[in-house]
C-alpha cells in the first residue's frame, strides 16, 4: 500500500505521494550519530532516498557529500527539503531555500514554529509538513 501524506499549503490540503520523493536534502544532518539530523539521514538513506546533507561543518557525511547551504544544493535535482534543525535557524534557512527556488518543505517535530508557518502561508505555491515524523511517513 502507497503511503501518502498530507502537507498543507495555501488554500487547501495537498496530498503528496512521499513515494514518488527521491530526493531529499537534510537540513541539520549532522555526524553525531545520537542526533535525529544523523538519524533521518540514515534511515531515508537506507530506504533508497538519495540525500543531500546540508551543514558547513562536514565535507561528508556517511560517504555522502555534504553541502555547506541551501545556495549550494544542485535546485533541479532536490523533491524536498527535510529541517532538523531549532525553529530560529529554520525560518533563515526556510526564506533562504524559498528564494533559491525550492517549494516543498518537511519539519520534524520540534523544528517547526508559529513564525515559519505565518510566513510559509504567506507564499504561493508552498507545500509543507509540520508535526510528522518524516522517517514515519516514508517506506
Amino acid at each position: 500500500m502507497e503511503k501518502i501524506c498530507e502537507l498543507k499549503q495555501q488554500g487547501g490540503v495537498v496530498l503528496i505521494d512521499l513515494k514518488n520523493l527521491k530526493n531529499v536534502a537534510i537540513i541539520g544532518a549532522t555526524r553525531n550519530k545520537e542526533k535525529y539530523g544523523y538519524k533521518v539521514l540514515k534511515n531515508l538513506k537506507d530506504k533508497g532516498y538519495t540525500i543531500y546533507p546540508i551543514n558547513p561543518k562536514y565535507d561528508e557525511i556517511e560517504g555522502i557529500k555534504t553541502y555547506p547551504s541551501v545556495k549550494d544544493l544542485p535546485k533541479d535535482e532536490i523533491d524536498l527539503i527535510v529541517f532538523v534543525v531549532p525553529p530560529q535557524i529554520g525560518i533563515t534557512a526556510v526564506k533562504e531555500a524559498y528564494e533559491e527556488g525550492f517549494r516543498k518543505f518537511w519539519f520534524q517535530p520540534g523544528a517547526e514554529s508559529d513564525e515559519i508557518e505565518e510566513y510559509l502561508e504567506e507564499l504561493p505555491n508552498v507545500e509543507f509538513s509540520f508535526i510528522k515524523c518524516i522517517m514515519v511517513e516514508t517506506n
